[in-house]
C-alpha cells in the first residue's frame, strides 16, 4: 500500500507495543507520534525490540501528507479521530495467529500464548471493524477491497459483521 501511494512512510505498531504494553500504548503513541505530526513537527519514538525486550535507538518520522499506521489496534477509539481512513484486513483468527507464530518463531512462543487472549479482549472492549471505511480481503493473487461497515456497500455486496484480528492501515 505504501508503494502504491508513492512510498509514503509507514509506522508499524509492533514498534510501539511492548511485552508489558500489548495494547496500553495509546498515550505514548499520541504524545510521541500523533501530536507532533499534528503540529507539523517530526515525530520521535523508540521502537521496541521484541527479542531484547527493550526500546531501541530513537527513530524519526517527518510530517508527510499521508502516513500509514499499520498494526492491530490502529483503529482503536482513541486514534480514530486522527485517521483519514480505517482499513480492516479480513483474516480468520487462526490464520492470523498461525502467520504470526511462523513469523516470530519459537523464540516468541510465550508471547503468542498471551497475545491471543489480549487481542480477543482488546477487540471485545474496543472493536475497530465496525468503524472501517474499507475491508481488505487477501485473494489467491492480490487483494479485494470492499466498502466497510462505516462506508456505503454496494447493494449486492456481502459484508459480514464478525470482529476478528486485523492488520489495520
Amino acid at each position: 500500500m505504501a508503494a502504491a501511494l508513492g512510498g509514503v512512510p509507514v509506522l508499524h505498531l509492533d514498534d510501539i507495543a511492548t511485552h508489558e504494553e500489548l495494547f496500553a500504548w495509546t498515550d505514548r503513541l499520541l504524545r510521541e507520534v500523533i501530536e507532533p505530526l499534528g503540529r507539523d513537527e517530526t515525530a520521535r519514538y523508540r521502537p521496541y525490540d521484541w527479542l531484547a525486550r527493550r526500546f531501541g535507538p530513537t527513530r524519526t518520522l517527518p510530517p508527510a501528507p499521508v502516513i500509514l499506521i499499520e498494526g492491530v489496534g490502529a483503529g482503536r477509539r482513541a486514534l480514530r479521530p486522527y485517521l483519514a481512513w480505517l482499513l480492516w484486513m479480513e483474516l480468520p483468527h487462526e490464520e492470523a495467529w498461525t502467520r504470526g507464530r511462523a513469523r516470530d518463531g519459537e523464540e516468541q512462543s510465550a508471547f503468542w500464548a498471551g497475545w491471543v487472549e489480549a487481542e480477543l479482549r482488546h477487540f471485545t472492549e474496543d472493536p475497530s471493524r465496525p468503524f472501517a471505511d474499507l475491508l481488505v480481503r487477501q485473494e489467491y493473487e492480490g487483494y479485494e477491497v470492499l466498502s466497510g461497515p462505516n462506508g456505503t456497500p454496494e447493494p449486492d455486496q456481502e459484508i459480514t459483521h464478525s470482529n476478528g484480528p486485523s492488520a489495520v492501515c
